[in-house]
């Protein structure tokens, strides 16, 4: 079909043509010149898409790449992540500790330099310090003790905010207390504290959020 087209619109008539040149015209002469014209077309064509299809350019992809690296290099760690589960376990064991009456135990979990703080700004500097209260406390003013509904939570704080919250391993816990002292008075209530483990998983800060008014009034001070 186009073949023939192209018969009516390049080529001229077998008529038109003087006797000498129809036999250059013939339809066999013909279809080989209108074969070697589109080849000819098909040719330049694509050259043209040779010369259109440039290699792709990089430096988006170079931006790109240089985007992501500044960005992966800007992050910062969270300003609080979740610790090790290991140290719910040593809250809890050292929570059973004195509940027992085993004070040499409880008080194995703290560092030499440990501070103890209460939420009424009294506090005890040193672990020797330390065990001095807490075993005159468990066995002259303590009959029993008994802790439960405890709720345990282990951070990792890269970045503190305001207060004692300073880097590193923090174990929070929120617990029941059910208390029998040696005059024979009872009582039942809730203590939050929080314990800073050292690079040796040792205590170095305890803080012990308590109301000590109904404690010192069930003990007559």
């Amino acid at each position: 079909m186009y073949i023939k087209y192209l018969q009516y619109v390049i080529l001229p008539t077998k008529a038109q043509l003087p006797d000498s040149a129809q036999f250059f015209f013939s339809p066999k002469t013909q279809n080989a010149c209108i074969m070697k014209k589109l080849l000819l077309l098909a040719a330049g064509y694509a050259m043209l898409l040779s010369c259109n299809n440039k290699p792709a350019d990089s430096t988006a992809t170079d931006a790109k790449d240089t985007t992501v690296s500044a960005m992966a290099k800007d992050t910062k760690p969270p300003q609080s992540e979740f610790a090790d589960p290991k140290y719910t376990e040593m809250g809890k064991k050292q929570m059973e500790a004195l509940a027992s009456g085993n004070i040499d135990g409880w008080l194995d979990a703290f560092a030499d330099n440990a501070m103890y703080r209460w939420s009424s700004g009294d506090s005890l500097a040193g672990k020797a310090a330390i065990a001095a209260y807490w075993k005159d406390r468990r066995t002259k003013v303590i009959d029993s003790i008994q802790f439960s509904n405890d709720i345990w939570l282990s951070l990792k704080v890269n970045q503190p905010q305001k207060g004692p919250d300073i880097p590193g391993i923090w174990l929070l816990g929120w617990y029941q207390v059910d208390v029998k002292y040696k005059n024979g008075k009872k009582l039942n209530f809730w203590v939050h504290a929080d314990a800073h483990y050292n690079s040796s998983d040792k205590i170095d800060l305890y803080i012990q959020y308590i109301d000590r008014a109904p404690i010192n009034k069930a003990l007559g001070k």
